[in-house]
C-alpha cells in the first residue's frame, strides 16, 4: 500500500523562487543531486569555498541517518518514523532504509519547501506492506505536524522522530528546545529521537554560515555541542551518547572523527 497525499502540479511550482538560494536545494547540490537551480549552485560553491568540509558534512549527516534508522528499525524494533525536514529525495531515504529492514514500516515525511513538495511523488513509493506519506507542514508548528501525522501513524505506539540538520532553522534556542519537547511529549514511552546538527566550533563553518545568512536565504543558526546535547534532556541516550556524527556507531569501513568536529548527534529513547 502506498498512501499518496500530494499530486505534483502547477500550484507548488508557482511558489518556487528560483532567484533565491534555498537550503534544501543547496544540500541536494552538495550531495551530488540535480534538483537545484544556478542560484543554489552559486551559493553552495561560495559556502564550500570558505568551508570545504561542507560536502563531507552533508554526506556524513546522510550516513548518520542511515545508521540510526537501521538500528531503530532493527534492534529497537520501531515500525513508525516521523522524519521532519525531509529535504529532496536522494539515495537511501528514510522509508527505503526502514522498509528494507521491516517492510511493514510506516513513514511520514514533513517539509514545507515547495520544490520538495513537487517531488513528493518520488518519496511515496513504499513496499507492499508499508506506508509512506508526506506532509506539507512547518517544524515551527508542531501541533499541526502531530495532528496530520496521526492520520498515518498510530501515536499511541512508539515512533522514531528524526531531525537531521534542521534545528538551526529555528533562531531562538529555547523555542527550538520547546518544539522538540512538544513533539516528543506527544509520543508514547518507547519512542526515540534521532538528531544531529552542525556546531559552532569550526571557524570556517561559522564564517561560511554568516555569509550564507547575509545572502538573502533563510538563515541558519549554529550552536555549541552543549546546546545540541540539551535537545536530549529527559531521554535515555543510547551509547555512545552525543558525539561527532562520524563516531556514532560507525560502519566498519568508515573512519571516525578526523580533525575538528563540525556536527554532533545521537539517538535517545523516551522512558
Amino acid at each position: 500500500m502506498t498512501q499518496d497525499s500530494f499530486t505534483p502540479g502547477t500550484a507548488a511550482s508557482a511558489k518556487i523562487d528560483s532567484a533565491v538560494p534555498h537550503s534544501a536545494r543547496i544540500w541536494n547540490y552538495w550531495l551530488g543531486g540535480k534538483d537545484n537551480y544556478p542560484v543554489d549552485e552559486e551559493a553552495g560553491d561560495a559556502f564550500r569555498e570558505v568551508f570545504p568540509g561542507i560536502t563531507d558534512l552533508a554526506r556524513d549527516s546522510r550516513a548518520f541517518l542511515g545508521r540510526a534508522v537501521r538500528h531503530l528499525a532493527g534492534e529497537a524494533g520501531i515500525r513508525q518514523f516521523l522524519d521532519i525536514g525531509t529535504g529532496l529525495p536522494t539515495a537511501d531515504n528514510t522509508h527505503e532504509i526502514a522498509q528494507r529492514v521491516a517492510p511493514e514500516a510506516r513513514i511520514v515525511y514533513v517539509d514545507n519547501d515547495p520544490l520538495v513538495l513537487a517531488h513528493a511523488q518520488a518519496l511515496l513509493t513504499s513496499t507492499g506492506g508499508g506506508v509512506t506519506d508526506y506532509l506539507d507542514a512547518d517544524l515551527h508548528d508542531p501541533g499541526t505536524v502531530l495532528r496530520e501525522a496521526a492520520r498515518t501513524l498510530d501515536l499511541t505506539r512508539p515512533v522514531a522522530l528524526t531531525l537531521m540538520q534542521v534545528s538551526g532553522h529555528i533562531a531562538d534556542y529555547d523555542e527550538a528546545r520547546s518544539i522538540v519537547s512538544t513533539l516528543m511529549g506527544a509520543l508514547p514511552s518507547g519512542s526515540y529521537l534521532a538528531f544531529n546538527d552542525s556546531v559552532d566550533t569550526n571557524q570556517a563553518n561559522v564564517v561560511a554560515t554568516r555569509l550564507y545568512n547575509e545572502s538573502g536565504a533563510a538563515p541558519y543558526h549554529l550552536r555549541s555541542p552543549q546546546q545540541l546535547a540539551g535537545f536530549f534532556d529527559g531521554l535515555e541516550l543510547l551509547e555512545p551518547g552525543v558525539v561527532p556524527i562520524t563516531d556514532w556507531r560507525p560502519d566498519p569501513t568508515t573512519t571516525g572523527t578526523d580533525g575538528e568536529v563540525i556536527a554532533v548527534g545521537g539517538v535517545a529513547r523516551k522512558p
